[in-house]
This record gives C-alpha cells, sequence and structure tokens, in this order.
C-alpha cells in the first residue's frame, strides 16, 4: 500500500531543477549540500538521505523513518525551524530540498564573541523554547535537540535568529500511544530513554536543560570518560554546579536548569512552565537586573567547548544509544 507522502516524492532527477553545490555536512546516512534552483536562482540546502536497499540491510535509513520525517517537516511552519521546500527521489536517494541555514551552530558563534551577559544568553534560549514550543503544541517530540541541532539564519546581526533543524528522530506522541525507543546521542538524552521507559515531550526539556548548562559554562554535566559513564550519569542525575564554571551564573540560571534536570517526568518544567520562569521571563525589575549583571564565563565556555567537541568527535557522534542493544536505529544526521 502506498504512504500518502508517495505522490509528493518528485521521481525526476533533483540536478535537473537544482544546481548541486558544495558540501555542507554529514552524517551515517546522509549528506548535506548546497543547492541553487535553476530557474530562481534562490539558495537550498539539499539532503540527500541514503535509502535502506532491503529489510536485511542494515545500511541507510528504512522508507518509513523517512517519510516519518517529511510528514512532520511539512506540517510544521514557525519562525525557529527549518523549513522543507520540495522532495526528490531517485533509485539510492530520497533528497529534501530544505531553507538554507548559513550562519552556523549557535555554539560556535558564541564562542567568538568576547562577551555575553546571562541576559543576552536568554535571547538565545528563549528562541529554542519558542520553537519547541510549537512543536509541543502539536504533539512533536523532536527527541535530537542538541548543540549540533541549533542553526542561526545568518550570524551577522548582533542577536542572529535561530532555527531547529534535523527531524530524523522526531515523533509524532499519540495519546493512549505508548513509544519506546533507545536513540539519541548519550551526553543529551533524558533517563527515560536510557531505562526504555514511555517517551513524551518531557525528553525535550531534559535536553534544554543540559543544553542550558553548556551554554553557560561550556562544560557538560553528564559527560563521562566513557558513554557508560555518561548513561549512568544520566540516570542517578549526578551532576554538579562546579565552582569554577558557575561562579558568575545567577542563582535563576541555575534554578531554571535544576528543574530541567528532574529524572521524574511529571515533575520536570513544561514548555509552557520553562517559558514563564523568571529566568527567561522576569516578573520584576530585580530579576532583570540580575540577569542583566550575571555574564557567561566565555574564557571558560570556550576553553571546555573546545574540549567537549573534540571529545565527541574523537567518540564520533555516530555512536547513539542503538549500539547498547544490539539493534540499530536510525542515527541522527545533519538536516
Amino acid at each position: 500500500m502506498k504512504s500518502p507522502n508517495m505522490a509528493l516524492f518528485k521521481q525526476q532527477k533533483v540536478e535537473d531543477v537544482y544546481e548541486i553545490g558544495e558540501e555542507l555536512g554529514s552524517g551515517q546516512f546522509a549528506i548535506v549540500k548546497k543547492c541553487r534552483d535553476r530557474s530562481t536562482g534562490v539558495e537550498y540546502a539539499a539532503k540527500f538521505i541514503k535509502k535502506r536497499q532491503s529489510q536485511a540491510s542494515r545500511r541507510g535509513v528504512r522508507r518509513e523513518e523517512i517519510e516519518r520525517e517529511v510528514t512532520i517537516l511539512q506540517q510544521v511552519l514557525h519562525a525557529n525551524i527549518i523549513k522543507l521546500h520540495d522532495i526528490y527521489e531517485n533509485k539510492t536517494d530520497v533528497v529534501l530540498i530544505l531553507e538554507l541555514v548559513s550562519g552556523g551552530e549557535l555554539f560556535d558563534f558564541l564562542a567568538q564573541k568576547e562577551s555575553l551577559s546571562e541576559e543576552e544568553a536568554t535571547r538565545f534560549i528563549k528562541q529554542i523554547l519558542d520553537g519547541v514550543n510549537y512543536l509541543h503544541s502539536n504533539k512533536i517530540a523532536h527527541f535530537d535537540l542538541k548543540p549540533e541541532n541549533i542553526m542561526l539564519l545568518d550570524k551577522n546581526i548582533p542577536i542572529p535568529h535561530i532555527k531547529l533543524i534535523d527531524f530524523g528522530l522526531a515523533h509524532k506522541i499519540e495519546d493512549g500511544v505508548e513509544f519506546k525507543n533507545i536513540f539519541g546521542t548519550p551526553e543529551f538524552v533524558a533517563p527515560e530513554i536510557v531505562n526504555y521507559e514511555p517517551l513524551g515531550l518531557a525528553a525535550d526539556m531534559w535536553s534544554i536543560g543540559v543544553i542550558t548548562y553548556i551554554l553557560l559554562s561550556g562544560a557538560s554535566p553528564f559527560l563521562g570518560e566513557t558513554k557508560q559513564e555518561t548513561l549512568a550519569n544520566i540516570t542517578a542525575v549526578n551532576y554538579e554546579f562546579d565552582e569554577e564554571f558557575f561562579s558568575n551564573t545567577s542563582d535563576l540560571a541555575k534554578d531554571f536548569i535544576q528543574k530541567l534536570l528532574v529524572k521524574d517526568t511529571r515533575k520536570r518544567l513544561t514548555i509552557q512552565e520553562a517559558l514563564s520562569h523568571p529566568w527567561i521571563t522576569p516578573v520584576d525589575k530585580q530579576q532583570a537586573l540580575v540577569r542583566r549583571e550575571s555574564v557567561v564565563n566565555l574564557e571558560n565556555f570556550k576553553r571546555q567547548y573546545a574540549r567537549r567537541r573534540w571529545k565527541t568527535h574523537c567518540e564520533s557522534d555516530s555512536e547513539d544509544l542503538s549500539q547498547r542493544n544490539g539493534t540499530h536505529q536510525r542515527r541522527s544526521s545533519i538536516s
């Protein structure tokens, strides 16, 4: 039986319509290249997703997983979420034509800055929250929120515009339907993923807590020497606000993180609660002043973040959770 999306996968050669340019990034089963519409001259990003050729094969992405990503991207339209423009298909690949997000990763941008107040930091966090709020209001969980998937549309403005990318692991959460999976990047996954418990929107909120912790310090709260150690730290919620990294951090910011890094999903902040937290939305002048006067230790951020990037790249981000139990889920890929 054909999926309703089948007709939308154009069977003509993508190269006939778009001039394919330089590579922008790659994942285990996807490669992203810049492309230009031959008729309009408008630039996009072309994400070539390698299709799995047989049930027995472990190479490539299963057709239904590609269709799920496409279906979700077709349903979303928000300023802080990457836009899907078109879809092509050939024997080996499905090609997603996506909005070109050319400003690089948020954290790479922050690592170039000379100074950063918490007030400025919250403007970025607020944009992430706005994008996630839109997803959650539509019962969509991203399940792969991490610095690599938080991009800037254009970095040449004071507060660049954030775009959430890579919906390869995203799922629609249906009421009354239990969903379990082991996937994602170990450093950012919630305890319920590690423990193979029912999953919902709350998993994204945990990831936002980890991202905020790293943004304010450069350090990663749960990252251990091995993947197993990282996962053990997550399930034990084993982290602290090391004075070396957080000496200039406000109590408001720490409270925001603490209320996200909660093991019990029912007690974790929801997206609405996160948006109305006083660190994001101050309720009085004193809170606004605290945020303005508290600074991110950027020297430490740069040092820690560079070390973290080196460590995670050495481990290869293809080492996702699915390999723990012998199954092979689709790993996150670059949008």
